[in-house]
């Protein structure tokens, strides 16, 4: 936890590799997991603007984010969504 809290790089790096390889739910409890290393879901959601008990709701294994609250919740954290390319299978 901490080190997510240290290191965005790293914390970016393990959702990225939760996005790679997991499904929605692994998603939510990843994003819960990092929401955690920086200061809790409440926290967090006064910090990105958005109603606490959503954003529990949100970070459940059934959450199911809005773009616009996940970004928010990103940027709290000094995260972003990026898009990029799948390599090309060898």
């Amino acid at each position: 936890m901490e080190s997510f809290r240290r290191d965005p790089s790293f914390a970016a790096d393990y959702l990225n590799g939760v996005l790679a390889d997991g499904d929605e739910q692994e998603l939510m409890v990843a994003l819960r997991r990092v929401a955690d290393a920086f200061g809790g879901v409440s926290k967090l959601a006064g910090k990105a603007k958005l109603n606490a008990t959503t954003l529990y709701r949100t970070l459940s294994t059934k959450g199911n984010p809005e773009l616009k609250s996940l970004n928010s919740m990103l940027k709290a954290m000094g995260l972003r969504l990026a898009v990029r390319p799948i390599g090309k299978s060898s």
